[in-house]
């Protein structure tokens, strides 16, 4: 994101300003639902709404901190902070709660994915660790898992688990991002594949599962797009104008998201979802735990959505008429 010209990300968005949402505006206009008061947490990456404590949000600072999640409740005061204290903070970028079906306990899935060198590591890793039964500090121990792409090194801001299977997906940053899911038993003793499933938008920087596994939301700097499974789009999302939107997740109820963004003081919004995008009364079957049909970017991340769900040839179009106009208009000026 730093390595964005200001005014490629001001048409960025002012192109993507003419694509109607689907859903309402946050919540009680403009005003967050609570903001990250804890001085420590400056760069809030990832958020995950707590499966088992009711009102608790998780978030973590992005790289360059500790490996340290905060417990914040929903004044936005830190309510406790757990160290992971078997695991190197690297580049920790997302984070995703489920619940495991055989002890009722709430589990953190902690994304250490980041790249931005695009192959700087030979490998990712993702921790998982057992919620914590209270809300005190505490020092917690995970169980890493090593990850590698099947199509090449990655970077990636987006994690998230489907809570019918217990799959565990990564969703890539880059300009024709992907969803890649993770075997279906994922083991500690050997670097496991992640392969395409399937599309993501441009730069996607955040991805959560609905609670009841229906769906699943991708969030970009500008926007999030809300699918009912990898490349099937249900709906697009208007977000709240953030200075860097990084996180997304679903409230307990499924029925709205939550986004926040990097910054002291961040803002985190509660933003309501249209009934097409909302959990069914009535809840699916569980999937088997077959592996998802794998796909290659020539295949359906062709037809991918791009910045805020306009189609990846649409977007260019519009980016290169106005890239065309900019320089129209300096030549003008400089011919007077």
């Amino acid at each position: 994101m730093r390595r964005i010209p200001r005014a490629v990300l001001a048409f960025l968005a002012a192109a993507g300003a003419v694509v109607p949402g689907t859903a309402a505006r946050a919540d009680d206009g403009d005003r967050p639902q609570f903001r990250i008061r804890d001085e420590r947490v400056g760069e809030s990456s990832g958020l995950a709404v707590s499966p088992t404590h009711k009102g608790i949000v998780y978030t973590h600072n992005d790289s360059g901190h500790g490996p340290q999640i905060y417990a914040v409740g929903p004044d936005g005061r830190t309510r406790a902070t757990f160290t992971i204290g078997n695991a190197e903070a690297r580049d920790w970028e997302g984070i995703a709660a489920s619940t495991d079906r055989a002890t009722g306990r709430g589990v953190l899935w902690i994304a250490d994915i980041g790249d931005n060198m695009d192959g700087a590591w030979p490998d990712v890793s993702v921790y998982r660790v057992v919620e914590p039964r209270t809300m005190e500090d505490a020092t917690l121990r995970a169980t890493r898992y090593r990850f590698r792409y099947a199509d090449g090194p990655r970077n990636a801001e987006g994690v998230m688990v489907d809570p019918r299977s217990g799959r565990l997906y990564v969703v890539s940053k880059e300009f024709s991002g992907g969803v890649y899911a993770a075997p279906a038993k994922i083991r500690t003793d050997k670097v496991n594949v992640l392969r395409r499933v399937g599309p993501a938008p441009i730069m996607a920087t955040d991805a959560a599962y609905a609670p009841d596994g229906s769906s699943f939301v991708i969030r970009t700097y500008f926007s999030a797009s809300v699918y009912r499974s990898p490349g099937k789009l249900l709906a697009h999302v208007t977000m709240p104008p953030l200075k860097q939107a990084e996180s997304i997740a679903y409230t307990r109820d499924g029925t709205a998201l939550l986004t926040g963004s990097e910054g002291e003081d961040s803002p985190v919004y509660r933003v309501p979802l249209p009934a097409s995008a909302r959990p069914s009364s009535s809840p699916r079957p569980a999937r088997t735990s077959a592996r998802p049909r794998e796909v290659t970017a020539s295949g359906e991340a062709a037809a991918a959505d791009g910045l805020l769900g306009v189609p990846m040839p649409v977007l260019w179009v519009a980016v290169a008429l106005g890239a065309i106009g900019i320089i129209a208009f300096v030549a003008y000026r400089t011919g007077r």
